[in-house]
């Protein structure tokens, strides 16, 4: 068997499979989450491994074999900060990826370097707020006194290899969001670094070492394995980005591969062999944990924003589909952009969410609903433009909270063009790790395997949620697209 983790920002998912992708058990636990209304969000990482302990354990008792589990890969929330002292003991609760309250340090780390220009020319990369690079400064200008006992600093994915193996590594996808790691070079960059210590070296000597991305970290420590119940030669693979095993869990390891996820927040990817080269910083050009890049754009606001209009409401998330079907592209002129926790693509940190064109006809439940979803929707589709560079998607693979609901499979499907596909195992995050585990773990026999090989027998699609396009309802959508965008122009064309 084989095992994928996927700690993310509501809590901590385990699956456990055979080489056939079969499923054979899963657990789940909750996390906590501190969130201040000066944008603050932040975890200790101690929840994050009481999580995973319990979330493995409820994996294996729900286990219909009892064979034992070989590797094992750990997904996880990109961007986020851990530090350690000396003793290798967390200094203070890590900042998240959704963390705003460092757009501040953000700013000032780009112009220290030169401008988004010369940062982007020197490192391939532009700093958005939520990289790991601005919590580093913030830390640094906000508590000095915990700044200077950082020896190690680790992504969240990072710190649970590290309990797990009691080795410090690193993997070249998740790196990537650090924004002191050349995408190009696929090197840390002590330039980067030395704008925020003074050159002293103090951070870049805190950097734990790279590995390949189908490598392993180490085998479990014995007191962790023994724990776990699980064998101490089961072997951890490098793990990566949240992002990065949803790429590989559906199957978007190789060119022409789109995948959109619906969570908490929202992303866009594909697979592509060479980084994207987008000064903006829009499209975030990320490594791929599965060898080559992944283009990716992310929002802040998805599923949150939908599920907190239709509790506003009074009504369910199984209202959605409802409500969808009985409103039609447009929402009859309401337009809602939904940035309740600021925004990063585009990059407006401070921005805030707003209804706009209300009417007596379309004040009601349901079109209050419709633009909820087709603010979120659009957002992420203007991504999807940026990633493919103007090319149209014939197929993308939808995962996610919001990949559940019919009606916006069929919104997102009629208001791109491209059938849209849900893949069979709903957590593509777990896939994706377990499947870098086979890789890390064969390759470790003599008998090496490839990415793209497993996933095509391991990645299947659900064909009874497959949506097409519908022509008849394009001009509507192409029409509503529009008025999102001007009532954006009109707010924050200026921003």
């Amino acid at each position: 068997m084989y095992l994928g983790i996927d700690c993310g920002t509501q809590g901590t998912k385990a699956l456990l499979v055979n080489e056939k992708g079969e499923s054979l058990g899963r657990g789940y636990a909750k996390h906590e989450l501190v969130e201040r209304s000066n944008g603050a969000r932040e975890q200790q990482p101690e929840w994050w491994v009481a999580a995973l302990k319990i979330a493995v354990r409820d994996a294996l008792q729900s286990a219909s074999t009892t064979e034992p589990v070989l590797a094992l890969g750990v997904s996880g929330q990109q961007h986020g900060l851990v530090v350690l002292d000396e003793n290798k003991q967390v200094i203070r609760p890590a900042k998240l990826w959704n963390d705003t309250e460092t757009a501040p340090q953000n700013s000032a780390i780009i112009e220290r370097l030169g401008g988004k220009d010369a940062f982007f020319a020197r490192f391939g990369i532009v700093p958005l707020t939520g990289y790991t690079v601005s919590k580093l400064l913030w830390l640094a200008e906000k508590e000095p006194e915990n700044f200077a006992r950082v020896r190690h600093i680790l992504l969240p994915h990072e710190y649970l290899n590290f309990w797990l193996t009691g080795e410090l590594r690193a993997e070249f996808g998740d790196a990537s969001g650090t924004a002191f790691f050349d995408v190009r070079k696929r090197e840390w960059t002590r330039e980067v670094l030395d704008a925020i210590d003074g050159g002293t070296g103090q951070l870049f000597a805190a950097l734990p070492e790279l590995v390949n991305s189908d490598g392993i970290v180490g085998k479990l420590r014995p007191e962790v394995a023994a724990e776990l119940g699980l064998s101490p030669e089961c072997v951890v693979s490098s793990g990566g980005g949240d992002n990065m095993m949803g790429a590989i869990g559906t199957g978007n390891v190789r060119e022409g591969v789109v995948t959109l996820s619906l969570g908490t927040s929202s992303t866009v990817y594909s697979f592509s062999t060479h980084p994207a080269n987008d000064p903006t910083g829009n499209v975030a050009p990320f490594c791929s944990s599965s060898g080559g890049w992944l283009p990716l754009v992310c929002t802040m606001n998805a599923t949150n924003v939908v599920t907190g209009t239709v509790q506003l409401l009074g009504k369910h998330v199984t209202d959605i589909d409802a409500s969808l079907d009985k409103t039609e592209p447009g929402a009859d002129g309401l337009v809602f952009l939904p940035y309740l926790n600021g925004e990063r693509t585009p990059d407006l940190p401070d921005a805030r969410g707003s209804l706009h064109g209300i009417s007596s006809t379309n004040f009601t439940p349901d079109h209050m609903i419709r633009a909820a979803v087709e603010g979120v929707s659009f957002g992420i589709l203007s991504g999807l433009d940026l990633v493919l560079e103007g090319r149209q998607a014939e197929t993308i693979q939808v995962i996610g909270g919001g990949a559940r609901s019919r009606a916006w499979r069929q919104l997102l499907a009629d208001a791109s063009g491209a059938t849209i596909q849900v893949p069979e195992e709903e957590e593509s995050g777990c896939l994706g790790a377990a499947i870098q585990a086979i890789v890390a773990y064969s390759a470790t026999q003599g008998q090496p395997q490839s990415f793209a090989d497993i996933a095509v027998t391991m990645v299947r699609v659900n064909p009874a949620s497959t949506c097409t396009p519908r022509a008849e309802k394009r001009a509507g959508y192409d029409a509503a697209r529009a008025a999102f965008r001007k009532q954006f122009a009109q707010i924050y064309s200026a921003t």
